[in-house]
Formats: structure tokens, C-alpha cells, sequence
């Protein structure tokens, strides 16, 4: 299905915050970066987190009981290429950045200023996406986030296609 024109402009033209996605079977991590994430309930709190389904992360993510989300600051465009134009089919991202095991072994990033892990309470196929909905049960904020934005980093080239 195509999109019409307005939709896809207006689309792109929101500046919404850009955030990590980490997970951990088995012994395998992976990470991406994804602008597509929410809160979605106050009580009991829940957030929403998509994964393309073309993303090496969504084949573990999928199989996942938890995942944990990184909130970017500006300083950490460096980060965001990282996980965004590095693709885990063929590389270790971890390898590269520090971490740290979490909560629930979730891998947890050193830079980002917040962070929040928790179960998966469901996952719903929501077109070349699929939502996951977590319960944040685990969490780390330092008290400073100046958000890096889509409109920041829309230059970056990703390494799996959109």
C-alpha cells in the first residue's frame, strides 16, 4: 500500500524523540535504533516499543521475554549511528560501545541518560512493524535529557532498509 504524499511529508517532518531498543536470548544481544516508541499507559505504566520486522533486532526481540529502551541524549549521535547504520547480521555493536548486563540480563547502554527494562505483556504485528508493549520494572534516569531528535539524524544511512 502506498502512502499518500501529505501523510508521508507530515510524517516527516515530526521531530520525535530517537531511542535504543536492546534485548538478550540466550546469550545473543542486539540493538537498533527506532523512532517508533511511546508511553501508552499510566497506570499500570506501559510502553510501546516498534521493531521493524527487516531489523536483525526484531528476530531476537520476538523471542524475547524482555527489552530494555535507551532515551538519546544530543551527545550521543555516535551512539545512534552505532545501532543505526550498523546492522547485528554481521556485526557486534556491543563490541563498540559500553554496556553493562541489567535488569532481566538486558544489555545496558553506559551514555544514554535514561534507561527502562521489563517484560514483554504483549506483541501485536502492526504492518512492516511489529508494537511491543513492556512494563517498565527496571529503570535509571540521570536528571538530564536533552533529546536527540529524528530531524537530527536524518542524514544517517541505516543498515537495514526503513
Amino acid at each position: 500500500m502506498i502512502q499518500p504524499p501529505a501523510f508521508h511529508n507530515a510524517i516527516s517532518a515530526i521531530s520525535y524523540p530517537m531511542a535504543i531498543v536492546t534485548t538478550a536470548v540466550d546469550g545473543e544481544r542486539s540493538g537498533c535504533l527506532i523512532g517508533f516508541h511511546t508511553q501508552c499507559s499510566i497506570n499500570p505504566p506501559r510502553y510501546l516499543v516498534c521493531i521493524s520486522h527487516s531489523n536483525h533486532t526484531f528476530g531476537l526481540a520476538r523471542r524475547a521475554t524482555h527489552l530494555a529502551l535507551h532515551l538519546l541524549d544530543a551527545s550521543d549521535r555516535a551512539l545512534a549511528e552505532l545501532f543505526g547504520e550498523r546492522t547485528g547480521d554481521d556485526f557486534d555493536k556491543f563490541a563498540h560501545c559500553a554496556w553493562s548486563p541489567g535488569p532481566f540480563g538486558m544489555p545496558i547502554l553506559a551514555a544514554p541518560p535514561a534507561w527502562f527494562a521489563g517484560p514483554v505483556v504483549t506483541m501485536t504485528d502492526v504492518g512492516d512493524h511489529s508494537a511491543f508493549v513492556i512494563s517498565p520494572t527496571g529503570s535509571e534516569y540521570d536528571g538530564h535529557l536533552n533529546q536527540l531528535s529524528f530531524q537530527e539524524i536524518r542524514d544517517m544511512v541505516p543498515g537495514h532498509p526503513a
